[in-house]
């Protein structure tokens, strides 16, 4: 199994004493197929963080919100995840694309715990696991090279209080993302977006900002 560290985390280790314990963790606890408690855990997610990287290696983050069980088990060794409206970056998606390393974190904030995972993605633009999350627009697989978790003594406890409306399926409706109502954005959005933004009510971006603001976008 290949090591988690290189050179310069094993200087660092050295230098703080810790080379036994990083050790530990990267011989004796990553580990590369799921278990049972892998699987419970990160099935039981309705959110993770997304680490990407770009073509010149610059690394991005991203908050990936959806369903509770938003990340498919696939198999012992994958992962699969849908792909939302965003903001038509396609940030992370095109770095999927280009170069596919990533780093998925999962967080329970009310217990709390964590679960990290590392690996090589895919993107599909249809996927016969699509049909399990209304309204994706493709489909990203990742093919698991190392899983492991960490200690949470740092993880602040937060209570979830309730799903974004904007999740599909929270609502009868999706709602139309409140930014697409802004007066900026109308001729770059698709026609039955510009009616709809039309019928609730066109707004200019300071106006947009305070509903951020205020928790009301």
């Amino acid at each position: 199994m290949k090591s988690l560290y290189t050179k310069e985390h094993i200087q660092l280790q050295t230098e703080f004493n810790s080379r036994g314990l990083a050790e530990l963790m990267d011989q004796g606890i990553a580990h590369e197929v799921l278990t049972d408690d892998d699987k419970a855990f990160i099935s039981s997610r309705d959110m993770f963080f997304l680490s990407t990287v770009d073509s010149d290696g610059m690394p991005t983050v991203s908050y990936k919100g959806g369903p509770i069980g938003v990340v498919s088990i696939i198999d012992d060794t994958t992962l699969g995840f849908p792909g939302y409206d965003g903001n038509g970056m396609f940030y992370s998606a095109g770095n999927i694309v280009g170069q596919g390393k990533v780093g998925l974190l999962f967080i329970d904030f009310e217990t709390p715990h964590r679960v990290r995972v590392q690996g090589t993605a895919t993107y599909h633009r249809e996927h016969p696991l699509m049909t399990h999350y209304p309204e994706a627009q493709f489909f990203v697989t990742v093919a698991i090279a190392r899983i492991w978790q960490n200690c949470p003594r740092y993880i602040h406890r937060y209570q979830r209080v309730e799903p974004s409306k904007y999740v599909p399926g929270v609502c009868d409706t999706t709602p139309l993302a409140s930014w697409k109502r802004i007066d900026l954005v109308q001729d770059l959005i698709p026609e039955e977006q510009r009616q709809q933004a039309s019928a609730e009510g066109i707004i200019e971006i300071d106006a947009w900002m305070e509903m951020v603001k205020s928790g009301k976008a």
